[in-house]
Parts: structure tokens; C-alpha cells; sequence
């Protein structure tokens, strides 16, 4: 979810190039949308945090509601502290990639978070 054409086309090639499928979009309203009816399932939610209409925090909300389970890869050409200063205020320590990155670097964080397992999670038997 970008709002910026470019920025979204680069990074869907970007991943889709990782073997990641990927569902894009620049509406948040159609974002949430995709979530709503979107049958399989989705693991990952990369948004920019600075958006007209509806910010990346509040949009995570929206499709956390619908999927709880998805993570959330925030990303901005703005630094956290200027992100702070439009008023948008994500959790600190949230996964945040700054824009413009580099295949490898999106490739990374992406894998990272699709990776992390949460000490909280029940294990199952091996």
C-alpha cells in the first residue's frame, strides 16, 4: 500500500521478483477491501506510514481487525522522529523500512518479519 505509483510498482517488481505474490493498491478503502475478500491468506502488510486519506498506523489497525494474525512492515522516505512529527505514531520498535531501499534490503526486512516467530506463540510438537 503506497500512494505513490512508482513507489508501489518498484516495490511489487522488487518482491515479486523474491517469489512473493503480491496485492497492491493505492486506497487504503481498497485495502481493506483486498482483506475483507482476498480468500487466501495474507501474511505480510507493507504500508507507507504517510498517506492522505488514512495513515499506515491507522490502516494496520482496520486490517488487523479483519486479519489478526497479518504483520506489518511500515516504510517512509520520512525518518520515525519526522513520522512523529506529522503525527503518526507507530509502536516503537515496529518494523520500519526506509525509503527509497534497495531490493536486498526489502528482500530482508520482509523475510525477517515473515520469519519472527513470537516467544508468546504456542510451539507445536515436533
Amino acid at each position: 500500500m503506497d500512494d505513490e505509483p512508482e513507489v508501489r510498482e518498484v516495490a511489487v517488481d522488487m518482491l515479486e521478483m523474491k517469489g512473493y505474490k503480491t496485492l497492491a493498491t493505492s486506497d487504503p478503502m481498497v485495502a481493506v477491501q483486498i482483506a475483507r475478500t482476498e480468500a487466501g491468506p495474507i501474511q505480510l502488510l507493507l504500508t507507507d506510514v504517510v498517506m492522505p486519506i488514512m495513515n499506515g498506523r491507522q490502516l494496520s489497525e482496520q486490517i488487523r481487525v479483519i486479519r489478526p494474525g497479518i504483520k506489518v512492515l511500515f516504510m517512509s522516505a520520512y525518518s520515525t522522529q519526522t513520522v512523529d512529527d506529522y503525527g503518526v505514531r507507530i509502536a516503537p520498535g515496529a518494523p520500519f523500512v526506509m525509503k527509497p531501499f534497495t531490493m536486498e534490503t526489502l528482500a530482508t526486512q520482509v523475510r525477517a518479519i515473515l520469519d519472527y516467530r513470537s516467544p508468546f506463540s504456542k510451539r507445536l510438537p515436533t
